[in-house]
């Protein structure tokens, strides 16, 4: 397996702002996939590098956004016992900002130097599942994952983004953990048939004993044997799409 390198990078979005990246990546000169990687409610923090690291070993030239960088200082970390505390930047993250917080994301990526630029993927995780969504809508990618990204469908929470699943551009694979309470049974469905219907290619997997956050193994959700699997379908989704 090759050495991973990893470092921390700050690019200028187009509303004048500046958010941090971490990036991790295989040493060689060999032209790799790239793949952005899209943090839960509490920031680019051990999990989500680590997750970017994993991805690096694989062969990827990975990158984290730190999307609450208009709220909160560079390197932010929320913790996971205290939900309240990291409400604030959920709640103020705007579409329209997101979308150009992506776009500066996939710029860096296919201007780094170890990246084909034709091998574009990306993956989100809870907060970030909604995220990775979002970026199929306006980015030119080969696949796309999602780990229970609530807020995708309409909901209590906001109008969700199926009204724009026309737009979708690369074949999304999307987790779901069967006990979640946050985002039910009606709204993944809802997520499968916008899919469906706009003849978009998916794959919806639910694991019926997994509960929201069962990737992060940070987390008390945590299950070992979804998070395996899990991982291991989604090596072979990028291989396949990549």
């Amino acid at each position: 397996m090759p050495e991973v390198k990893t470092e921390f990078a700050t690019l200028k979005i187009s509303d004048g702002t500046n958010m941090q990246v971490f990036i991790a990546y295989p040493e060689g000169s060999a032209k790799l996939p790239g793949i952005l990687v899209f943090q839960e409610a509490f920031g680019v923090n051990a999990h989500i590098r680590d997750v970017t690291e994993r991805f690096a070993k694989q062969g990827f030239v990975a990158i984290a956004p730190e999307l609450f960088h208009r709220t909160a200082p560079a390197g932010y970390e929320g913790s996971y016992s205290d939900f309240q505390s990291v409400m604030p930047h959920v709640m103020a993250l705007k579409d329209a900002s997101l979308e150009a917080d992506l776009r500066a994301t996939h710029e860096a990526l296919v201007r780094h130097r170890a990246v084909d630029p034709q091998r574009i993927a990306c993956v989100g995780f809870c907060m970030g599942g909604r995220v990775s969504f979002l970026a199929d809508l306006i980015l030119p990618l080969r696949a796309a994952i999602s780990f229970y990204g609530g807020g995708i469908a309409k909901s209590e929470r906001g109008p969700g983004l199926l009204e724009r699943v026309a737009q979708i551009h690369a074949p999304i694979l999307l987790f779901w953990g069967g006990l979640d309470k946050h985002i039910g049974p009606d709204q993944r469905d809802a997520v499968a048939d916008a899919l469906r219907s706009a003849h978009k290619t998916f794959a919806s997997m639910e694991f019926a004993d997994a509960d929201h956050a069962f990737f992060c193994d940070a987390r008390p959700a945590y299950n070992k044997q979804a998070a395996e699997q899990s991982w291991m379908l989604s090596l072979t989704f990028l291989k396949s799409n990549l």
